[in-house]
């Protein structure tokens, strides 16, 4: 099985993949954020680095889903299946050109010709994190990077909100395999009882596909 989790910024994605991976077995890719040199840039001047970080976050995305599809055995922390939902946001922002635009969907849409060529073609299940805008900006403030915190930047904010709103359209559009919802609000996985609960669902998912 090949399983990715999806889901807003500090909304506890990748715990919920960590808790996914150990309790399946299986290989967890993560999303290349601590050890990503563009995106601090990108926090502090998105007009300038918008395009560079949408084609750095689609690179490494590609060769994810490519080891996953290969490797038919893990679980993904973020994929390129949601990857154009930022590119288009920061579009709507003025962040990225329409050229640019144009240029990174069609490299995206190469992309995706490509992974049509291997023997297993698309995911088995996706899971989606869910938590309220409140519980969303809460945790971003808990985690603390620095070039996350929306403090006196009310532009961040704002920016944090439309993702928050684009990702459930997202989900709702979102056909390319099988899916579940997990509200990380009602079950913070912080409890251990909660996680369980969280991975039983997720289990009477996977014994549905199969």
């Amino acid at each position: 099985m090949v399983i990715i989790t999806a889901g807003m910024i500090g909304v506890g994605k990748t715990t919920l993949t960590e808790k996914i991976s150990n309790h399946l077995g299986t290989k967890a890719f993560y999303e290349p954020v601590g050890d990503n040199p563009v995106l601090p840039l990108y926090y502090k001047d998105p007009k300038q680095y918008g395009f560079l970080l949408q084609i750095y976050f689609l690179n490494k995305r590609f060769s994810m889903i490519k080891k996953a599809l290969k490797d038919d055995n893990n679980i993904l922390d973020r994929s390129i299946y949601e990857d154009a939902l930022f590119t288009k946001e920061n579009n709507k922002e003025g962040n990225i050109s329409d050229v640019e635009l144009e240029v990174y969907l069609k490299l995206l849409d190469n992309m995706m010709d490509e992974l049509k060529q291997l023997p297993k073609k698309k995911p088995d299940l996706l899971v989606y994190a869910y938590a309220d805008f409140d519980t969303i900006l809460s945790r971003i403030k808990k985690r603390g990077r620095d070039y996350e915190q929306f403090d006196n930047n009310p532009e961040l904010e704002n920016y944090y909100h439309k993702m928050w709103t684009a990702y459930q359209k997202w989900y709702d559009d979102f056909n390319l395999s099988p899916k579940m919802k997990i509200d990380l609000q009602k079950y913070d996985l912080v409890n251990p009882e909660n996680t369980q609960i969280v991975l039983d669902k997720i289990d009477e998912k996977l014994k549905e596909i199969r």
